[in-house]
C-alpha cells in the first residue's frame, strides 16, 4: 500500500492510498481494540479524537479510525476518509434503546436515521433523507446472523445533544413510530455518503437508555455503558462488521433469507 508523506489537516491520514473498506467508531481506545483483530495492524495517524489503522481483515485490506462524539466533527473524518480513497464506511458505535424488546448487548442495523445531529441540516435541505445503502444493511443482516447475534432493524435516531435539557423531545411519538434506538452521529455519515456516491451502513451496540431516560434528567444518573454485556456486544459486532465489509468487497449480493 503507498501513500504520500503529507497528511491531510484535520485527521492526519494519509491523502491517498488507504483501503476502500473502513470501520468507523467513536472510540480512539475502540478503534484500536478493532485493530488488534486485523491482521499487520499499523497506525497510520493519531490527532485529536481521530485514530486511524490500517491492517487485513481475513484477506480484505481495511481502514480502522475513530471519530469521537458528535456529528460534525465526525463529519470531518468521514469527509477526509472519502478524499484518501475509502469508499465503503460502516460506524460500529454504540446506542441507547427507545423500541421495546431491544436488549443491552444487542445489535441495531440502521436502515436509516432521524437527523437531528446538529450539522446536516447546515449542509442540505431538511427533507433530504438520511438513509443507508441496502447492500450494507443485507450484509451486516447476513453477517450477524452467521455470528448468532441477537440483531434488530429499523430507523435511529441521530441527536446532537447527549443529556435532556429544558426543551421537550418527542421521545413518545418517536417510540410509537417503532424508531429503534438513539445515537449521536449515524444521519452525517449517511448524509455525506448518499450525496458523494459512497456506500454506508451502522451497526450500533445498544449500552442502556430507554424511553424514560431520556426525557428524565434523573434517570441517566444511572447509565453505564461500561459493562461486560456491553463489551461482549462491542466485540461481536466488531467481527459482524468487518464480515460485512469482506462481503461487500465480494460482490456476492446478500440475500435477506
Amino acid at each position: 500500500m503507498t501513500t504520500t508523506a503529507t497528511p491531510l489537516p484535520l485527521t492526519g491520514v494519509p491523502r491517498t492510498g488507504l483501503p476502500p473498506y473502513a470501520v468507523v467508531v467513536g472510540d480512539p481506545a475502540r478503534a484500536a481494540a478493532v485493530a488488534a483483530l486485523l491482521e499487520d495492524a499499523k497506525e497510520v495517524a493519531y490527532r485529536r479524537e481521530y485514530r486511524t489503522f490500517t491492517g487485513t481483515w481475513r484477506g480484505l485490506p481495511v481502514v480502522v479510525s475513530s471519530h469521537g462524539v458528535g456529528a460534525s466533527g465526525a463529519l470531518l473524518l468521514f469527509q477526509e476518509l472519502a478524499q484518501a480513497g475509502v469508499t465503503h464506511l460502516i460506524r460500529l458505535g454504540t446506542a441507547g434503546a427507545i423500541r421495546r424488546g431491544i436488549a443491552d448487548g444487542d445489535l441495531v442495523i440502521a436502515d436509516a436515521a432521524v437527523r437531528d445531529d446538529g450539522v446536516t441540516q447546515q449542509l442540505i435541505p431538511a427533507e433530504y433523507p438520511a438513509f443507508a445503502a441496502p447492500e450494507a444493511v443485507l450484509a451486516l443482516q447476513r453477517t450477524a446472523r452467521a455470528a448468532g447475534a441477537p440483531h434488530h432493524r429499523g430507523v435511529v435516531w441521530t441527536r446532537a445533544a447527549f443529556q435532556p435539557g429544558f426543551l421537550p423531545l418527542p421521545v413518545e411519538a418517536y417510540e410509537r413510530a417503532g424508531i429503534a434506538a438513539i445515537e449521536m452521529e449515524l444521519s452525517a455519515l449517511y448524509v455525506f455518503a448518499a450525496t458523494r456516491g459512497l456506500i454506508a451502513g451502522g451497526a450500533l451496540v445498544v449500552d442502556g437508555a430507554n424511553a424514560d431516560e431520556l426525557v428524565d434528567e434523573e434517570a441517566t444518573g444511572g447509565y453505564d455503558p461500561h459493562r461486560t454485556v456491553v463489551a461482549d456486544g462491542i466485540a461481536r459486532g466488531a467481527r459482524i462488521t468487518l464480515d460485512a465489509l469482506r462481503l461487500l468487497a465480494t460482490d456476492v449480493p446478500a440475500q435477506t433469507g
